[in-house]
C-alpha cells in the first residue's frame, strides 16, 4: 500500500507554457495516470496547441471559472464543478476566452499517461479535406 499527500502549490509551474501548469503525476508517484493542475488567465490557452491523443483518455474537471473547449463540431463551456471527458482521437483546444471575467482553474487527468504523444490538429486542413470528398 502507498499514500502520498501533495501540496500542489509547492510544485513548481512548468516553464514555457501558455498558462500556469503544475505537473502532479511525478510528485504523486503515479504511474498509470497523468494529473496536471492548470490556471489560465483570460485569453490564455491550456495546451500548447490544438491537438488530440491517439491512446489517452482525458478528463477536465473545472475547479473555478469557466473552461472553453473548442472541438471540430462546437465549443463546450464547462463551469466550476463540471467535467468534460475526451475520447482518444478527439481533437480539442482548451482555453479561457479573452472576454472572461476571471481565471479558470482545472485538473486535467489522463490515462494512460503519455509523454509527448499529442498530435497537432489543424481545423482548417480538416475543413479542406472534408470539401475534397
Amino acid at each position: 500500500m502507498g499514500y502520498r499527500v501533495v501540496d500542489t502549490e509547492s510544485v513548481e509551474p512548468e516553464p514555457d507554457r501558455p498558462c500556469e501548469c503544475r505537473k502532479l503525476t511525478g510528485p504523486a508517484g503515479l504511474e498509470e495516470l497523468a494529473v496536471n493542475r492548470f490556471r489560465a488567465e483570460p485569453g490564455e490557452q491550456v495546451p500548447l496547441a490544438y491537438h488530440y491523443h491517439e491512446t489517452q483518455e482525458e478528463a477536465f474537471y473545472v475547479l473555478s471559472g469557466t473552461l472553453a473547449v473548442e472541438t471540430p463540431d462546437r465549443t463546450y463551456e464547462v463551469d466550476a464543478g463540471g467535467l468534460l471527458a475526451v475520447d482518444p482521437g478527439s481533437p480539442q483546444r482548451a482555453h479561457n476566452p479573452a472576454d472572461a471575467d476571471e481565471p479558470v482553474e482545472l485538473l486535467a487527468i489522463g490515462a494512460p499517461p503519455t509523454s509527448g504523444d499529442a498530435v497537432a490538429y489543424d481545423p482548417a486542413a480538416s475543413d479542406d479535406a472534408d470539401t475534397d470528398e
